[in-house]
């Protein structure tokens, strides 16, 4: 289905294809070739997305554009199921395994690979060529890359890329209820939204 949002429709370039059950949102880009399986969703929630040619989008994923944080994909990429890509920027020939997680202001270097359940936190350079393993999560600029048990090291790295500001506009102390008030009003624009196909 494709929808508009925010005044602006998906632009799909006609050897792209997406399917039935696939749900495209907003100022969103495909590219030539690119392949958006079942389940997925891509939307441009107020930040462009845009994905080069010849890449795989496969079932239930998940890619959103956020203000300040486009979601960028190369060309040559894969998109594994079940994948959280929100705000990140992909360079080409990326391996990108199911269940993995990138945040706003992260960036994935040319032929680099996030494995199963591989986590890339907000505002983490990945290097080109290099590997976040299974279940590991990369934090920093450059990445330092931990296994998940070693939580205190992560968080010594993570407390400073500032998450709470990166992906929401907020300091730290506010409260939960004030953060989700605003949230609440932020996803209220998709009351406006309109079905250009499905």
């Amino acid at each position: 289905m494709l929808t508009r949002h925010r005044d602006a429709e998906p632009s799909i370039d006609p050897s792209a294809y997406v399917a039935t059950s696939a749900v495209i949102v907003g100022d969103v880009t495909i590219g030539p070739g690119v392949r958006v399986l079942h389940g997925a969703v891509i939307s441009a929630e107020d930040g462009q997305v845009v994905i080069g040619e010849d890449t795989i989008v496969m079932e239930h994923s998940l890619i959103r554009g956020r203000a300040g944080h486009p979601a960028r994909i190369g060309s040559a990429v894969m998109i594994g199921p079940h994948t959280h890509i929100n705000g990140s920027t992909i360079e080409d020939e990326v391996f990108i395994a199911t269940g993995a997680s990138l945040f706003p202001g992260s960036r994935i270097g040319t032929g680099a690979e996030v494995r199963i359940n591989g986590v890339v936190q907000v505002n983490t350079v990945v290097a080109p060529s290099s590997v976040v393993p299974i279940g590991w999560v990369a934090v920093g600029d450059p990445a330092s890359i931990f296994p998940p048990d070693r939580h205190d090291e992560l968080w010594a790295i993570q407390r400073e890329l500032d998450f709470p500001g990166t992906v929401y506009g907020v300091t730290r102390d506010t409260s939960m209820r004030e953060l989700m008030r605003k949230q609440s009003e932020f996803y209220a624009a998709h009351a406006d939204d309109e079905t250009v196909t499905d």
